[in-house]
């Protein structure tokens, strides 16, 4: 049986293993499959995760999907929107599925199947939610995960008709930013590593595509009354930059998570129709100083309403993206930010996991 954390992130689906894997990013978004036209398989399995995805928790069921890689360049892409739920969405789900089938097999975890030609991954997995989504959504969401589950692999390179039951035994679900706190305070042997972290009172700020979290947490006790969350992240801001480069140069990008991958590895150059190009910067610029304004904003409001928090943590993907803008932006305020920000959950929700269940340290 396989422990894991699991991030439904509303920008990519991360799955950490025990163990010392390396982490898993799948982009969270998918495009309805069809029979593809191919001229060159490609040279990574997950470049191309083409996938007939079984599961009684889904709408609808033995469905086809591109999902990741494959589907950030489909024209009829989706990804989550402001209103979607994590706990409840069915996008999140299909490509966590893929993911965790993925990971089995890649991982040598998924054990040869005699019934109907399925291959077999037991997991254990730790996630989480949003603060506000929490406590009206984590018994459904665990739920939904746990169970039985089928994944099988069309065209994708290596694992083309490979069919995988995914089982999920059980799922210890706790509050997204609170569980990355976890991790910073503690080793891997889940002794205490930070005395500060794991006895103070901290605040925490995750930034994330569609939510910001608010989490307060009092010698690893979530506070329930100062603790928070707001219906915004980084996605609103993606979308802008998005429509001002189409309005202003005609060039879109097909998905906000390829917009992301670009700006994560600092291009901000376009190609335009001939030979010429251009610098988004100055439109990222203005937007990402918008959205940092915002945070910082939030975060004093939080402070201002507990003054006992110690120190403010800016954490979550969208801290990776805006950190130089917050720093700004917040002046003589203090914030602290940590590495692999975009990691912390997952390294939390699988720390929390194996906690709660009690499972040996590899």
């Amino acid at each position: 049986m396989k422990l894991a954390g699991l991030d439904l992130g509303n920008d990519s689906i991360k799955i950490a293993f025990d163990g010392g894997n390396e982490p898993l990013l799948v982009p969270n978004v998918i495009a309805p499959g069809y029979e593809r036209h191919i001229l060159q398989e490609e040279d990574q399995p997950l470049k191309a995760l083409d996938v007939m995805v079984h599961s009684p928790r889904l709408a609808k069921n033995n469905e086809r999907y591109f999902v990741g890689l494959l589907a950030m360049e489909n024209e009829d892409n989706m990804e989550l929107e402001d209103m979607d739920n994590k706990a409840l969405s069915d996008q999140s789900l299909i490509v966590a599925l893929t993911a965790l089938a993925y990971a089995g097999v890649a991982y040598g975890a998924a054990s040869p199947g005699s019934l109907q030609g399925y291959e077999t991954v037991e997991y254990v997995i730790g996630t989480g939610l949003p603060v506000r989504a929490y406590a009206r959504y984590h018994r459904t969401f665990e739920e939904r995960l746990v169970g039985e589950h089928e994944v099988t692999f069309l065209t994708t390179p290596r694992l083309r008709n490979r069919k995988v039951k995914v089982v999920i035994k059980r799922a210890v679900v706790s509050i997204e930013g609170a569980a990355a706190l976890f991790h910073m305070a503690t080793h891997d042997s889940l002794q205490v590593k930070d005395e500060e972290l794991y006895y103070g009172c901290i605040g925490i700020c995750e930034i994330g595509a569609l939510t910001t979290d608010f989490p307060l947490v009092k010698k690893m006790n979530i506070d329930n009354h100062f603790s928070t969350g707001e219906q915004m992240g980084l996605a609103t801001y993606l979308d802008m930059i998005i429509q001002d480069v189409e309005d202003q140069y005609g060039y879109r990008f097909p998905s906000r998570s390829k917009l992301a991958q670009r700006l994560k590895n600092r291009e901000y150059t376009i190609r335009r129709i001939g030979e010429g190009q251009t610098d988004i910067r100055p439109i990222v610029d203005m937007y990402f100083t918008r959205a940092a304004n915002r945070i910082v904003e939030l975060v004093k409001k939080r402070w201002k309403k507990y003054p006992d928090i110690q120190c403010f943590y800016i954490i979550g993907g969208g801290a990776a993206a805006l950190k130089p803008y917050i720093q700004e932006a917040a002046g003589t305020v203090k914030l602290r930010f940590a590495n692999d920000s975009e990691l912390l959950n997952v390294y939390g929700y699988l720390k929390l996991a194996k906690n709660k269940t009690n499972q040996p340290i590899s």
